[in-house]
């Protein structure tokens, strides 16, 4: 509204301007010769305060405007421009509307206009006022179309874009999910059978072990058989995973609790003044359970050095607690509540991961008084075992 009230304001003063100029004086345009009448002053008025409210009913305002043009054209003489407020209308609705309309509307707006201005006018109808009238309405026209069309092919433009960029995430998703169930199925397939296969005859070595070692042997041997099937099969699965370009996989044993200074060391080193307590009284931990333990000490500590400032501090304890070991990290660093929770990455979240597969529990927060803690409770023994063979 502010908008078109300034181009209304603009074109009524326009309008009254050159209603006082007179372009057939002797030496040219000449001002002050034409003197509007209250008839063109009261059309003037009303034809621009008309274009106030050209966006809301774009077809009224024309029709509105163009009347006062042809009343204006037919009545005034010396004639004064009411005409342009409806060049301005007429734009608007070409701009608005589809190309048949603005055909239709704009024929009609000229061919009206130029008939009223040449065949009732006071000028002669071959007056170039009167071709003027023609030239300019044809013009808003063709403007107002050329305007919708480059604003539709821009429209369509960002709209192909925004689908192409759906169906490319859509069909990335779709892919991904894809593959995630066919490596799932591969992976279920390979454990299912082969991990049953060990259970039956680990089961009968054990069972005939003592009356019958000859049979245990052949069990044994049909063991060692499934597991290196098993280990191939899944070394080829996982080895989909990797790209081409990829690293070779790292042939170390994987880390463990008995690196743990090792660990602490590093961050030292990095500047966060890290104590390790431990408790667990050489604890021998499964594999798993020991490289989890492992994984969350290390998570901790780098959310620790990311988040909790220069000056903060962390501590780790390690408790074995019954047929648990429970692991701690606390740190004493400011603003730790809206740290690791919203940093938008993922550590947290596979530490849980990690430790509920496991069977244990994992507890992240801040601590009262400033600082977070991480918590882990893990099985000794791990509990995964018997129920993947159970499910195999």
């Amino acid at each position: 509204m502010a908008l078109d009230a300034a181009l209304a304001t603009g074109v009524l003063v326009t309008m009254m301007a050159s209603s006082f100029i007179d372009p057939h004086g002797e030496n040219g345009a000449a001002w002050g010769t034409h003197t509007p009448n209250v008839l063109s002053l009261i059309l003037m008025v009303l034809s621009a305060a008309a274009l106030v409210f050209r966006r809301r009913a774009p077809r009224t305002i024309l029709a509105t405007t163009g009347a006062f043009s042809a009343v204006e054209l037919v009545a005034s003489d010396p004639r004064a421009p009411v005409v342009m407020s409806a060049v301005v209308a007429l734009y608007t609705v070409a701009s608005a509307t589809d190309r048949p309309t603005t055909w239709r509307v704009g024929l009609l707006t000229m061919t009206v206009l130029t008939a009223c201005a040449m065949l009732v006018g006071p000028l002669p109808w071959y007056a170039q006022e009167n071709l003027a009238i023609f030239a300019w309405t044809g013009m808003a026209a063709a403007a107002g179309d050329a305007v919708r069309s480059r604003r539709a092919f821009v429209h369509a433009i960002r709209e192909r874009a925004d689908r192409a960029e759906r169906t490319r995430e859509e069909e990335a998703r779709r892919r991904v999910a894809e593959e995630r169930l066919r490596i799932a199925r591969d992976l279920h397939d390979v454990v299912a059978h082969h991990i049953a296969l060990v259970n039956v005859q680990a089961g009968v070595a054990a069972h005939v072990m003592d009356k019958r070692p000859d049979q245990a042997k052949e069990a044994l041997a049909h063991v060692r058989e499934a597991s290196r099937s098993a280990l191939n099969e899944l070394r080829a699965t996982v080895g989909l995973l990797r790209q081409s370009g990829d690293p070779e996989a790292p042939t170390e044993p994987a880390p463990g609790l008995a690196r743990l200074d090792e660990l602490a060391d590093t961050f030292r080193n990095a500047g966060l003044p890290v104590e390790v307590a431990r408790a667990d009284h050489g604890t021998t931990l499964p594999a798993a359970v020991d490289l989890a333990a492992y994984r969350v000490i290390q998570e901790a500590l780098t959310n620790v050095q990311k988040h909790a400032g220069p000056e903060a501090k962390a501590e780790i304890s390690v408790v074995r607690v019954g047929p648990n070991v429970e692991v701690t990290v606390l740190d004493n660093g400011p603003g730790q509540d809206d740290g690791p929770e919203e940093g938008g990455g993922h550590g947290l979240l596979g530490m849980r991961e990690r430790v509920t597969a496991l069977g244990g529990t994992c507890t992240t927060g801040p601590r009262y008084g400033g600082g977070f803690r991480v918590h882990a409770i893990l099985p000794v023994k791990n509990r995964t075992a018997p129920a993947l063979g159970d499910s195999a």
